[in-house]
């Protein structure tokens, strides 16, 4: 990462992590109820995404050129499709995904929401997220198996071994260090969305509320694309 960011990364997750404490794995029943609209449409979620030509959307390095040590480390590819970002949609995205386009309207708490493409082999080395104003929810699409039927990819969140299936769902905070490697030679694809933190202290929803509108501001002044 450039080390602008990296600093101002570090120096914000400190001023989170001494406001908020909570577990790196969190009860999405209880923090993100409306995960189970996701669930619950996983398989036309996966329908729509496989029909995107996920091969084709941008990676994330293209994205993010900051992020360029995890996406582009290994020459293979991390792609995302994005169809909503801090709150800023992406329309043209969202019309080719009906499905998941109908249950963002619904939870307005999603504030990014993005199908990810991970390449056979990938592996995004050990990083940390930048803030804890919001979580992150993984929902399997189509994850490839090991011969031993258990899911191929594989996430280290803060040093513990995780997996999920098809249709299986995780909510967690991202800001502990974790990494992923797709352990076959199929692609694996999620849906990745980020979801706001419910019962902030005041300090800390005010500061994300900020965080966010920074976001905002610096892809708008960037021209960030989304498109393939």
């Amino acid at each position: 990462m450039s080390g602008a960011y990296d600093l101002g990364t570090n120096l914000v997750r400190r001023i989170y992590e001494k406001r908020i404490d909570t577990p790196a794995i969190l009860d999405a029943g209880t923090h993100f109820p409306n995960a189970a609209k996701f669930t619950a449409a996983w398989e036309n979620i996966r329908d729509e995404a496989l029909a995107a030509k996920l091969n084709k959307a941008p990676r994330f390095h293209d994205i993010m050129p900051e992020q360029a040590d995890i996406s582009a480390n290994d020459g293979l590819d991390w792609r995302m499709f994005v169809l909503k970002a801090y709150d800023m949609t992406v329309p043209e995205n969202l019309a080719r995904m009906p499905v998941l386009s109908r249950l963002l309207a619904e939870c307005p708490e999603v504030k990014s929401a993005a199908v990810s493409f991970l390449a056979p082999r990938k592996h995004i080395p050990p990083h940390r997220g930048p803030f804890r104003g919001i979580m992150r929810f993984h929902l399997g699409l189509a994850i490839p198996k090991q011969p031993d039927g258990r899911p191929a990819t594989i996430m280290m969140i803060n040093h513990e071994e995780r997996r999920i299936a098809d249709g299986e769902c995780m909510l967690w905070d991202d800001t502990f260090e974790h990494e992923v490697m797709n352990n076959s030679d199929q692609p694996r694809v999620a849906l990745l969305l980020d979801v706001w933190r419910p019962q902030m202290p005041l300090d800390m929803e005010i500061l994300s509320r900020v965080i966010v509108r920074g976001v905002q501001v610096g892809m708008r002044y960037r021209g960030v694309s989304f498109g393939g």
